[in-house]
């Protein structure tokens, strides 16, 4: 089992308190003989339409010394799963969890805000101090 990043339990806390209920921690992701484990799995009921909406989670911190070198890794991380998911016909939607401090320093970086529009990532912003989800990116 993989290690968790230093704020899965503070993603995983505001995923509840904003109404999801965390069916997978982790998630495993079993495709063309490898295991792949995505940090959570969720779902949340959806009123106006009874239906289910099925998240998978991937938390990052983003505290290595330089961003850009850690977000590459990220993306590519992002891409493969993704990939995997649309692959296995998976009926659930990636998104990469970050701190707000991490968010507002790629506000900063150009590149990394063209990667995140042009491979369509979606983000959860959250706030470590109050472990709540601030923004969903999508």
């Amino acid at each position: 089992m993989a290690a968790k990043d230093k704020y899965h339990e503070h993603v995983k806390e505001a995923l509840i308190k904003d109404g999801w209920e965390i069916t997978h921690d982790p998630y495993i992701m079993r495709i063309r003989g490898t295991n792949y484990e995505i940090d959570l799995g969720a779902e949340k009921i959806i009123a106006a339409t009874k239906e289910n909406e099925q998240i998978l989670i991937e938390v990052k911190s983003l505290l290595q010394a330089s961003i850009v070198y850690e977000f590459h890794s990220v993306l590519g991380q992002f891409i493969a799963y993704r990939l995997n998911i649309k692959d296995l016909k998976l009926n659930r939607v990636l998104y990469v969890a970050i701190s707000r401090n991490a968010y507002e320093k790629i506000q900063k970086l150009p590149a990394i805000l063209h990667y995140i529009k042009e491979f369509e990532m979606k983000l959860i912003i959250f706030d470590i101090n109050t472990k709540q989800i601030k923004e969903w990116i999508k």
